[in-house]
């Protein structure tokens, strides 16, 4: 048994892992007992979602080998225990990027699908689920099948954000962009407080592929959600700097520092204020057409290996929001609340959300997306979210399961009123319950039905 965690660090359970033969995972399923088994990849989700206490814990083959990319049709089809870093150093240099990412590129394939991971680009090109073409899926009874969006409809859209719940996945076929450098062209401006930042994005994000805004979540008063809103697209090769252009599709990020283990919290309101005051007064008033690599612009916290121990011990809470348009009042008060607790937020970024697509439990939908990280050990933290938890679904919002710690069962039907119709799904393609986690069981998103001959 291991003991594992999520990202967050907390809370943590003992599982059993084992290595899925990519030529016969069927035998992973071998002597399963009743705890079930889940596919878990780089542990990168915040909670409980990769994590199955007491039962099986299956690591699919990282095999960026095995990735076949079709340049005519601008698909690749990959294994799924397969990182997007992977999959960006071995094809940004030959001229292709994943089509969503999130803010880290330590996701696997499967992870991407199960949690139907969004980016900077929803506005502009939805979810990770948007750009799927086939997924092979393992059910409980070790079958395989070949599943599309024509091809059992209702299982493929319960798979795309079913959090690993609905079968296996193997590998699977998306799109992909095409790119002529490894490099994106940037805007970078500040906003005076949270109405002018949303302003600005709700007028201009259509004339950016990504676009971001992070939010100082410790600013008051006039300038309550004072920000620094970045946007871009992929740069060209007339973009770039002579010495550039030379080997303008080069891929190479690197780490930059690592924190070390057993590191007390140091992320405190005096620390996060410091940082929160340079960040914002080292940001431009305005600046366009500044190129930055791809991994400063998308992942720059994985230049810092480790980087979730500098909260400490006790780990911290990502807790991650969506209130639909129409409710910027709603958001001013999440915001408010936050500034008011003193909270100590070292992430706190807003995106603006497009259009959902059909997955009754993929979190994207038209709307206002706040991401924000809490210590676990603060005073008080408890208290705020369930705070925000009220202002949220109370006008029909809802939080990314993927980074939950902490919502409850009525909570999930609250923000996912088709539950009901993922769990028909469910429990049609697993009636035995195999499927199984730690948040399935918190959430009660599966009846705990015993597994026969375990």
């Amino acid at each position: 048994m291991a003991l594992l965690s999520g990202w967050g660090r907390t809370p943590a359970s003992a599982g059993d892992e084992m290595a899925v033969d990519a030529s016969r995972p069927a035998e992973a399923l071998s002597g399963l007992g009743d705890r079930g088994a889940l596919a878990r990849g780089l542990g990168r989700s915040y909670g409980d979602a990769a994590q199955n206490a007491g039962g099986r814990l299956l690591r699919l083959p990282d095999d960026v080998e095995g990735a076949v990319l079709d340049e005519a049709a601008g698909t690749l089809r990959c294994p799924a225990g397969v990182s997007l870093d992977a999959v960006m150093r071995r094809f940004v240099p030959r001229g292709w990027f994943v089509p969503v990412t999130p803010g880290t590129r330590y996701v696997t394939v499967g992870g991407a699908v199960a949690s139907d991971i969004h980016g900077k680009n929803h506005h502009a090109d939805g979810s990770f689920g948007h750009h799927l073409r086939r997924l092979r899926i393992m059910d409980a009874d070790g079958r395989q099948h070949e599943l599309t969006p024509e091809v059992d409809p209702a299982w493929w859209w319960a798979t795309i954000g079913g959090m690993g719940l609905t079968g296996l996945v193997l590998d699977a076929e998306f799109s992909m962009i095409p790119v002529t450098t490894s490099r994106c062209v940037v805007d970078t401006e500040r906003a005076g407080d949270l109405d002018d930042v949303i302003a600005r994005m709700a007028e201009g994000d259509h004339r950016y592929r990504y676009s971001v805004a992070w939010i100082d979540l410790l600013a008051t008063g006039r300038r309550l959600g004072r920000s620094v809103l970045t946007r871009g697209d992929h740069a060209t090769v007339e973009h770039l700097p002579p010495a550039q252009r030379r080997d303008p599709l080069a891929f190479a990020p690197r780490h930059l520092a690592s924190v070390p283990p057993g590191l007390p919290n140091v992320l405190n309101r005096a620390s996060v204020a410091a940082f929160n005051e340079m960040w914002f007064r080292r940001a431009p008033r305005l600046r366009q057409g500044e190129v930055q690599s791809l991994s400063s612009f998308f992942h720059p916290l994985d230049a810092v290996g480790h980087w979730n121990r500098l909260y400490g011990r006790r780990g911290f809470l990502q807790y991650q929001l969506l209130v639909p348009f129409g409710e910027e009042t709603t958001l001013r008060q999440v915001v408010e609340q936050l500034a008011e607790s003193g909270a100590a937020s070292f992430l706190a970024v807003l995106k603006r959300f497009g259009e959902a697509n059909p997955g009754p439990l993929s979190f994207p939908r038209p709307g206002w997306t706040l991401t924000i990280d809490l210590p676990a050990g603060a005073p008080a933290v408890a208290a705020l979210v369930r705070r925000l938890d009220e202002l949220v679904l109370g006008v029909g919002g809802r939080h990314y399961l993927a980074k939950d710690a902490h919502l409850t069962p009525a909570d999930l039907r609250s923000g996912y009123p088709r539950l009901d119709e993922w769990q028909a799904v469910r429990h049609r393609v697993d009636p035995r319950g195999v499927w199984m986690s730690d948040l399935a069981r918190r959430l009660e998103l599966v009846a705990p039905h015993p597994v026969p001959g375990g």
